[in-house]
């Protein structure tokens, strides 16, 4: 099924705001207008969608308090606590490295369009 096990990782963090979801669960459990805030940039659309994804991989966990007006939780589980955990390595270097990776970008950007 997988051919290693960053293949399987990889399936589950697939799609570029989960790993960001992750991130923002580790921190603490958090509502869905929280996590829309703390993820900038996604649309409702993709935030529903990576969550039910999440959700039905075992990563997150969402905790319907049956009240009106309505309130949802979303947690990570011992499994997504985990992925977090493994996560944590690259969150640093993302930190060591955003002054480089951020000058990358814009030589790329540049580059890109003097090629248009």
């Amino acid at each position: 099924m997988f051919s290693c096990g960053l293949d399987a990782t990889l399936r589950i963090i697939a799609g570029k705001w989960k790993p960001l979801i992750v991130y923002f669960l580790c921190q603490s459990p958090s509502r869905y207008g929280e996590l829309r805030r703390a993820v900038r940039g996604v649309s409702d659309k993709m935030l529903i969608q990576h969550l039910k994804e999440l959700e039905a991989d075992g990563i997150v966990a969402r905790h319907d308090h049956q009240e009106v007006p309505p309130r949802v939780d979303y947690t990570l589980t011992p499994l997504g606590h985990s992925l977090a955990a493994a996560l944590a390595p690259l969150c640093v270097w993302g930190s060591e490295n955003m002054a480089e990776v951020a000058r990358v970008f814009a030589e790329r950007d540049a580059w890109t369009r003097a090629a248009e």
